[in-house]
């Protein structure tokens, strides 16, 4: 089996509803995503002749999936009041909906499946949300 790892990171606010702690408050991370794709064989194909993927498209990919959180304020669905959203409109924030709580364990799983989407083999992927605190995602 052959195994690809490439990385990409963005920095985004988030809290956690209805959580007793220190993460309920408004705070931010540069979290970083590790992503593993596999692979039994290589291509044949001329451009890709012994390779998995071009990891160009791979770190491509990667990359255009984090931008889309990128300096922005993560919040789960029904987390924010209509007016304080709308207060954050007007303020012309960058806000990213998410249809689950933003841990690192969801996002891990969410890029899973998005890079899976995708057409990539995933093996994990883990998410960073300190250098010393990661969470990991392998398909069942």
């Amino acid at each position: 089996m052959y195994y690809l790892r490439t990385e990409s990171s963005f920095d985004a606010a988030h809290f956690l509803w209805k959580y007793e702690g220190k993460c309920r408050n408004l705070h931010g991370h540069r979290w970083r995503v590790v992503a593993e794709i596999k692979s039994p064989d290589l291509k044949q194909e001329e451009q890709t002749r012994g390779m998995v993927v071009d990891f160009g498209d791979l770190k491509n990919d990667l990359r255009l999936l984090c931008d889309l959180f990128d300096h922005s304020l993560i919040y789960e669905t029904g987390s924010l009041r209509e007016e304080t959203l709308l207060a954050f409109r007007k303020e012309m924030f960058h806000l990213e909906e998410v249809s689950f709580r933003p841990t690192a364990e969801n996002f891990a799983a969410y890029f899973y499946t998005k890079l899976s989407d995708l057409g990539y083999e995933v093996h994990r992927v883990e998410v960073y949300e300190t250098p010393n605190n990661c969470a990991t995602y392998e398909g069942k």
